[in-house]
């Protein structure tokens, strides 16, 4: 059995977005309630988050756009950016708690102390551009932890997979003249932000480090899986990456209230197993995954135990 990392923090629920927001902190009560009362969570290795550095927040963000998002958060109860998105004057401290705790994740792996981890932090970040706050993100979580890898551990080929229902348009943004980050998404379309196409692929001498699957409505398991094995599986063995990063949205569930996509709990489950296989051909399993999207509070908490118990290495249940 695999050892897998848990990444928690009680001051992120302190991000408040207010009454009847999609992206609430009953999304981590849930998730960390469901954990304490299933199996999984005796033998999974808590890890202490801290804030991430600003010199890290920096590989991604621009200083002016982390100081606009420290003014605003210390304005009080306002919106970052875009109206979707708000903040309390502990968003900001949560935001650099989310990064960090993603950031000790990759260093625990990288040390050879855990094999992989899952990230319950927030706020969510993959919609989260150089300069502008969209999308219920502040911080590109999944973003700082690649430039991370590369800048402190000295990594050359790191692969993201996101499969949140919506395009990660940031993470894509950020890398798509980078040719050492391969960015795979696998997203309903048309859906929010607009980004996504297959058309998508990269700039430059990176010009097929981005590879995008569109799903229509009504996808669910079988179509996402011949995805993964199909499309991404080939890419990824050509790409023989180094570690892997899962910006990891539960909202593709069939019972999530911002999705017209089918995809089951033990689809994730299934999913997760195609990452963990690229993993352990590539590079010695070494995964961590962290939450973006999810907002049906039952279908977010069996998603996440199917989930970890793949990461963990577990057989699905029966």
């Amino acid at each position: 059995m695999n050892t897998t990392g848990l990444i928690y923090h009680p001051d992120y629920l302190l991000h408040d977005t207010g009454p009847g927001h999609f992206e609430r902190s009953a999304r981590l009560e849930a998730i960390m309630d469901g954990l304490h009362k299933s199996s999984l969570y005796q033998d999974l290795v808590p890890i202490e988050p801290r804030p991430a550095s600003l010199e890290a927040i920096h590989r991604v963000h621009s200083p002016e756009y982390v100081r606009h998002v420290k003014e605003v958060c210390e304005g009080g109860y306002e919106y970052l950016d875009s109206p979707d998105t708000p903040v309390s004057p502990q968003s900001y401290h949560a935001a650099l708690l989310a990064a960090g705790g993603v950031l000790e994740a990759v260093d625990a792996v990288m040390a050879g102390r855990i094999d992989n981890a899952f990230c319950a932090v927030r706020p969510p970040g993959h919609h989260a551009e150089r300069s502008m706050g969209m999308g219920f993100c502040l911080f590109n979580n999944v973003a700082i932890a690649a430039r991370h890898l590369q800048a402190v551990h000295g990594l050359t080929r790191i692969l993201v997979v996101d499969w949140d229902v919506h395009h990660g348009n940031a993470t894509q943004h950020t890398f798509e003249g980078d040719k050492d980050i391969f960015y795979f998404s696998v997203h309903q379309w048309p859906l929010y932000p607009g980004t996504g196409a297959r058309s998508e692929r990269g700039a430059g001498a990176a010009r097929g480090a981005t590879l995008n699957a569109p799903m229509g409505p009504g996808s669910g398991d079988e179509e996402y899986l011949r995805v993964m094995r199909n499309e991404l599986m080939p890419a990824a063995e050509a790409f023989a990456p180094e570690f892997v990063l899962i910006s990891a949205g539960f909202d593709a569930h069939q019972d999530d209230p911002l999705s017209a996509t089918r995809v089951s709990s033990r689809g994730y489950g299934r999913m997760t197993r195609c990452v963990m296989e690229i993993a352990s051909g590539s590079c010695r399993g070494r995964v961590v995954s962290m939450l973006e999207g999810g907002y049906h509070l039952p279908a977010l908490v069996e998603s996440v135990q199917e989930h970890i118990a793949a990461l963990m290495g577990l057989q699905p249940s029966s």
